[in-house]
Formats: structure tokens, C-alpha cells, sequence
């Protein structure tokens, strides 16, 4: 006779083999650990092949046939996903709220003027709008905090969430004009930095604990968001990232200046659309993830950016 596992037999195997233990697994789904053990028993019964290494082991190892069908059970419970997102999406038609988590790697103006076209096209429809660093936005959005996440990076790998890439964005190492790096205007070293403070935001989601991104100073503020860290950097407290939408307008006033710091990674990454498999986009969200691309889309690419700010260079020292 074939196999004919249930769902939820898929579903407790895939918790095991995700939490790494029969215990974690029944502290996540709330069941008794001895009811995760006989769903897993059934299972192997099922299939005639043993999943878990249990003897010797102080946790459960997956055998080689459990390797073979962790990818299965993951294709088939997203599929089902899947269907039971598309049936309560023909059920619910358009949101009642929208919650969106925003990254502020995307530029403000877009923010503002897609929500201003949201609300005249969707005036029924409530938003909660929430603003995240680094892994937030993927956090609020796997958590279901929020509907839809647009930007961050994709800190981790999670099957339960879609992602699409909708744009990108570059960080520029800026400091104030009266600031010492600022003063040797020339291309920088890693020793010219590494005893000046540098202004690093703080992740609070906890999914990039342990790694830091461009900190290259030995001495460094920890900040909770990218505004304070804008302020303190603009007040002459150290220097930093910001993202190119940030300090573009400060850039081209003077009241920033861009270091040149070739040890500084300022490689485009990708800003994306994030919901989750089982609450597709309904028409509000789809049209809003979409106007988002079509706007980002139109973003300039770092080369073009420093080309801007080239010219403008050019423009105020032909004026003086």
C-alpha cells in the first residue's frame, strides 16, 4: 500500500527537524512531547524508513531518508499554503487594514507619495505603518506584525515568506564637514578610521546578533535607529553609513560630505516586497507592492548617484 501521510504528520516533522528536538517541537506547536514522538512514529510507519537517529544522541539527527524527504514535506505543505491562501483571498476580496513594515533604506519621498496615491485609490482601507532596521522589516513581516514588508534584507532563510525584488539601495560613509576624516580630504585608509568613533544602528530584531556590517573603527556608538544616528553624525559625533536616500539632500547642501573610504563596501543590495505564503497580497497590497516597484525601478544606481554628486561638486566650485 503507498504512503499516505496526513499534513499534520508533515507539519510535526518539520518542526522537529526545524527546532532540532522532540521537546522544542512540542513547545512550539503546544502539544505533549510524547504526542510529537507517536506522530513521528506513525510517519515512519507509514513510510517504512526511519527519519530521526534517535539512539546515542542526546537530539534527534535526521537519517539520510529524512534528509531526502525534508524537502518534500516543505514543497507540499507550501503548496497547500498556497491553496488555502488563494481560497481566503477570494473570500475576504479587498483588506480592511493594511499593515506595512518599511525599511528606511527606501526614500522617503516614494513612501509619501505612494501612500498618498494608497489613500485616494483605497480610502476605505486602514494602514498601520511601521518603520524597521536591518532584520525588522523580515521580522514584523514572519511574525505577522505586518502585512507586507518593503525592503530590508533577507537576514535568515524562511520557507514561510515570499520575496520579491522591487528595487535597490547603496549606504554612502558620510561625515560631518567639520569632522577630522572630513578634514584630510583625501582617500582614507583603514588606519585614518580605525580610532574614530563610527555610528552603527543597533538590530533589535536579534536575527543579526553576533555579525556587524562595514564597522571598521575600533571605537563604535551603538544607536537605535537611523535617524539619531543621521543627527549624531551631522552634529560631528563620528562618522558612518547612511543610506543614499538619507544623506542625499544633506550631501547637496554641504552639510554632509561623502569620505572617500575604499575599504567601505558601498555595493547596491537588493530592497524587496516580503509577505508570508499563507496571507497572499489582496488587490490593496498588490497594488501597493506594485507601485513601490515601479517607483524604486527608478532609482539611480550607484555610479549614477556619485555622478549626480560629482556635478554638483563641479556646479558649486565653478560658482564660488
Amino acid at each position: 500500500m503507498l504512503p499516505n501521510p496526513t499534513l499534520d504528520q508533515l507539519q510535526v516533522f518539520l518542526t522537529v527537524a526545524d527546532t532540532g528536538s522532540f521537546s522544542a517541537a512540542s513547545r512550539v506547536l503546544n502539544r505533549a512531547q510524547s504526542v510529537i514522538s507517536y506522530t513521528i512514529a506513525n510517519l515512519e510507519a507509514q513510510l517504512e524508513v526511519e527519519l530521526f537517529e534517535r539512539s546515542g544522541a542526546r537530539q534527534p539527527k535526521l537519517t539520510k531518508a529524512g534528509h531526502a524527504m525534508l524537502a518534500d514535506a516543505r514543497r507540499l505543505v507550501a503548496d497547500l499554503e498556497v491553496m488555502r491562501a488563494r481560497v481566503k483571498n477570494l473570500k475576504e476580496g479587498l483588506e480592511a487594514e493594511l499593515s506595512i513594515a518599511i525599511s528606511v533604506m527606501v526614500p522617503s519621498q516614494a513612501v509619501v507619495m505612494v501612500l498618498r496615491e494608497f489613500r485616494t485609490k483605497f480610502p476605505s482601507v486602514t494602514v498601520n505603518l511601521m518603520v524597521g532596521e536591518l532584520g525588522e522589516v523580515m521580522n514584523m513581516v514572519a511574525t505577522g506584525e505586518a502585512t507586507v514588508g518593503i525592503g530590508g534584507a533577507l537576514m535568515k532563510q524562511d520557507d514561510t515568506l515570499v520575496a520579491e525584488r522591487i528595487g535597490h539601495s547603496f549606504m554612502i560613509p558620510v561625515a560631518a564637514p567639520f569632522h577630522p576624516l572630513a578634514k584630510l580630504r583625501r582617500p582614507l585608509t583603514l588606519s585614518d578610521v580605525r580610532e574614530e568613533v563610527q555610528m552603527v544602528v543597533r538590530d533589535t530584531s536579534g536575527i543579526t546578533n553576533g555579525r556587524d556590517f562595514n564597522v571598521l573603527s575600533y571605537r563604535t556608538w551603538r544607536v537605535s535607529d537611523i535617524a539619531i544616528k543621521h543627527q549624531l553624525i551631522a552634529g560631528g559625533l563620528g562618522w558612518g553609513g547612511l543610506p543614499a536616500s538619507v544623506s542625499r539632500d544633506d550631501l547637496n547642501s554641504g552639510k554632509l560630505v561623502q569620505l572617500d573610504l575604499p575599504a567601505y563596501e558601498q555595493g547596491e543590495y537588493p530592497i524587496y516586497s516580503l509577505h508570508k505564503i499563507a496571507n497572499p497580497p489582496g488587490p490593496a497590497t498588490a497594488w501597493l507592492i506594485d507601485r513601490f516597484r515601479n517607483l524604486l525601478s527608478m532609482c539611480p544606481s550607484h555610479s549614477e548617484f556619485q555622478e549626480q554628486l560629482a556635478a554638483l561638486t563641479s556646479m558649486q566650485e565653478a560658482a564660488e
